[in-house]
């Protein structure tokens, strides 16, 4: 489950973003981008989610296991996002947040088991029928992240996952999300403006001033940033 993107090019009337930027991250690995505010960081992961707002133009390829989705649109991309925010559903119970992640070629009654052995997996199975608003700031965060994961993506994109979160409760969450990515050998992409987010054995790109590699199995192919 590999994601690829080869020469891609993000520009509007106004400026252009990402100028003939190319990385390959394979199964399991994490991309980390680091880069001051409106550099264009959620504006990439937009791209690859299928998610770009109309006044953008995009040009490249963007490959998942070989695939280009770049004309497919976002629900056929397999690409899932966790934002900083956990964005559950305040009228759903746990379980049904986790429920909603699932297939609709799965029965209701399938949904609910499934959603309640993500539960017991991840040992949060005694907040299965409470309320978001009823469970703390981590348990809400894990919810969300398996909510995603459920839906079976083949890429995930991280757009600064742990920022709203407190110190303690920053370190283990960051363990916690890149466990599930090594796991479930899914390719990730992170924005993040604190370096101590980036995982180990990680590629970090600071973008769009400079860029610096570790030993890792995420790569790059020529990459440039535009400082617009």
């Amino acid at each position: 489950m590999s994601l690829s993107v080869q020469n891609l090019t993000i520009k509007s009337n106004q400026a252009t973003l990402v100028t003939g930027m190319s990385f390959l991250v394979e199964n399991g690995n994490v991309l980390s981008i680091m880069g001051p505010s409106g550099c264009g960081k959620s504006t990439l992961l937009s791209a690859v989610a299928g998610h770009l707002s109309p006044e953008f133009d995009c040009e490249g390829d963007i490959l998942v296991n070989g695939q280009n989705i770049q004309s497919l649109p976002a629900e056929k991309r397999a690409v899932g996002i966790l934002f900083q925010d956990d964005l559950l559903f305040p009228h759903l119970n746990v379980w049904q947040n986790l429920a909603f992640g699932l297939p609709d070629t799965m029965s209701a009654a399938e949904k609910k088991e499934r959603a309640l052995a993500t539960l017991q997996e991840i040992e949060l199975a005694d907040i299965a029928f409470k309320a978001p608003d009823q469970i703390s700031g981590g348990q809400r965060a894990r919810i969300s992240l398996m909510r995603t994961l459920l839906s079976h993506p083949k890429v995930i994109l991280l757009d600064e996952p742990f920022s709203k979160l407190d110190k303690p409760l920053r370190k283990s969450f960051r363990a916690f999300v890149f466990k599930q990515i090594k796991n479930r050998n899914i390719a990730a992409v992170m924005v993040t403006h604190d370096e101590d987010d980036v995982p180990m054995e990680s590629t970090l790109l600071h973008w769009p001033n400079k860029e610096r590699e570790t030993t890792s199995k995420v790569g790059f192919m020529n990459t440039e940033q535009n400082n617009a």
